[in-house]
Parts: structure tokens; sequence; C-alpha cells
């Protein structure tokens, strides 16, 4: 997978979300009240809808995470655990900021998803 521009850092507010395609892939992008960027699989293990990108976005302790909008799962936006159940994680996706385009990159390869 290549860096893929996505939009522009001014196209999404803070602690918000939007969904991509990326590689043929559903991606949610996410940009946090400190400007921090991250990405994950748009896809909710717990429900199988492509729905994270419309998640509530906010910390827990130092944790920034995406709740499901469907079952509230919380997954956090770094390593995409879920907070709730460890054993549960979608996969997550580099991010990078030039000149003002935000790109996403290759998926983390340890980042794989089990299902429950």
């Amino acid at each position: 997978m290549s860096w893929t521009p996505v939009c522009t850092v001014d196209d999404l507010p803070r602690e918000r979300g939007v969904a991509a395609l990326v590689d043929g892939r559903a991606v949610a992008l996410f940009r946090t009240y400190d400007d921090a960027w991250f990405a994950l699989d748009n896809r909710c293990p717990f429900t199988n809808a492509s729905v994270l990108a419309r998640g509530i976005v906010g910390t827990r302790g130092d944790v920034p995470f995406v709740a499901s909008p469907l079952l509230k799962q919380p997954f956090g936006l770094r390593d995409g655990v879920c907070l709730d159940d460890p054993a549960v994680r979608v996969t997550t996706y580099a991010v990078r900021v030039t000149d003002g385009v935000v790109h996403i990159g290759p998926a983390d390869p340890s980042a794989h998803q089990e299902v429950p």
C-alpha cells in the first residue's frame, strides 16, 4: 500500500472522523483535539458494520479512542485495541500530513483483527 492523499487538514474538524476508500479498503481517519491524526479500519468487529468513522472521539485517561456508534465499544486510536476487550483489535494505518494534505499509508502489520 502506498501513501494515499485523503483530504486537507482544514477538511476535517477536530474530534471528528471521516471514512475514505484507500486501496479498496474502508479506512476511518480521525483528528483529535490536539491535532493528532489516526487511521483505523472502518469496520467494527463486533457488528461487522463499516461505521467507526461516525463514532464518538474522546479520551480515557491519556488514551485517545473512538467509540463505535452502534454498541459503543471504544477502540484506542494509537493501536486499535478495544479498551473494554483487549482481545479484539482493529487494524491501524500510518498517517502523515504533508503541506496541509493528510495521507493514509500502510497498515500496521501487527494490527490484525480478531472477532469475538
